[in-house]
């Protein structure tokens, strides 16, 4: 089967790998959709993020779907042919975060393309992959691109939790890639009263302005843009921080009410915060990493139309074309969510 390997910056390979045989518990799935991810774009560009480097050839990818192709011993509740969401996360469920109930900080995590280890977790961008029966979520009714698009709103549900009831809440996103339009989604969908956007590229928040914010706001073009709404201590309730750039944080917490809840989801290295003002306004700083049993929700939210990831989806190319799509995927003037077709 052919595979997309990461070697190093700007070396990314389609090569063959072996098919496995799935065991006990264990399913065979035919991929069908897969979207790159940031974390994906940071491998082939850089090949890291952060301190987290290459150190051997891995397998990118962990937005993804498939069709069943085999059926291992023993499992019940899927059938061949059926459409799959295939979780990337694999906890030990053993250890004390597992125990504990927060799996996603698994001290024995396995993590499709994930480089954070070594030796690293291959990941899912190729044709075949062995699975656990637990990691394939019924996407019966959705297309593979939508059902590709679980993970990335798994990671939002999960921040969304975190940041408590957004029920007539005011809301502000920082950073309209994939991650902040479905923070967006999300908070209108739990009905956040007001949804303000911030980027620096009019088509991404062109595309905010389509999934439900009220306003969107380019920073680049006017970098006192959210002065307005730093009026009597801040507007906002809860920040989605989604960029992983230290100004855009720094620029929003003026605009966070006192006691708002800053919800930092964007990876980007380290960043400095404005500590002072946070102190004196309260502000409750909360970080939020992966998922674990969002990915559920995820699926059923959009399988019962609850939440339509559709518009996010601004291209899809064949496997075969794999370094174009990682070109266009990086391309914030024209691109979202690029996928890759395996079928």
């Amino acid at each position: 089967m052919k595979a997309i390997v990461a070697h190093g910056p700007k070396d990314l390979r389609i090569e063959d790998r072996e098919v496995g045989t799935p065991g006990e518990g264990e399913v065979l799935v035919r991929m069908a959709a897969g979207g790159i991810c940031g974390s994906d774009l940071h491998y082939y560009a850089h090949a890291g993020y952060g301190t987290v480097r290459l150190r051997e050839p891995m397998i990118l990818g962990h937005e993804v779907s498939g069709h069943v192709a085999a059926l291992g011993p023993g499992v019940t509740g899927l059938r061949e042919g059926q459409l799959v969401a295939l979780s990337p996360s694999r906890p030990c469920g053993a250890c004390r975060y597992c125990r504990e109930g927060t799996p996603n900080h698994c001290l024995d995590m396995r993590f499709y393309g994930s480089a954070m280890v070594f030796p690293h977790i291959q990941g899912a961008f190729r044709e075949m992959i062995v699975a656990k029966a637990e990691q394939c979520i019924p996407a019966d009714g959705l297309s593979a691109g939508k059902a590709a698009m679980a993970e990335p709103l798994a990671v939002v549900l999960h921040a969304a939790k975190l940041a408590g009831d957004l029920m007539g809440r005011r809301v502000l996103v920082t950073g309209c890639g994939p991650i902040g339009l479905l923070a967006v989604m999300v908070a209108r969908a739990a009905g956040a009263i007001e949804v303000v956007a911030t980027d620096i590229a009019p088509f991404t928040l062109d595309m905010a302005r389509t999934v439900g914010a009220d306003t969107a706001l380019n920073v680049a073009e006017n970098a006192q843009a959210l002065d307005p709404y730093d009026a009597d201590k801040g507007r906002f309730d809860v920040l989605f921080e989604c960029s992983g750039v230290a100004s855009a944080l720094a620029g929003a917490v003026p605009s966070l009410r006192p006691r708002g809840v800053l919800m930092q989801l964007g990876l980007g290295g380290d960043m400095t915060v404005p500590m002072q003002m946070m102190t004196a306004k309260e502000i409750q700083l909360r970080g939020s990493f992966r998922f674990h049993a969002e990915f559920l929700t995820a699926v059923e939210m959009m399988r019962n139309g609850r939440l339509d990831v559709a518009p996010l989806i601004t291209g899809t190319m064949p496997l075969s074309d794999a370094l174009a799509a990682f070109e266009h995927a990086g391309d914030r003037s024209r691109a979202i969510k690029t996928q890759l077709a395996f079928g």
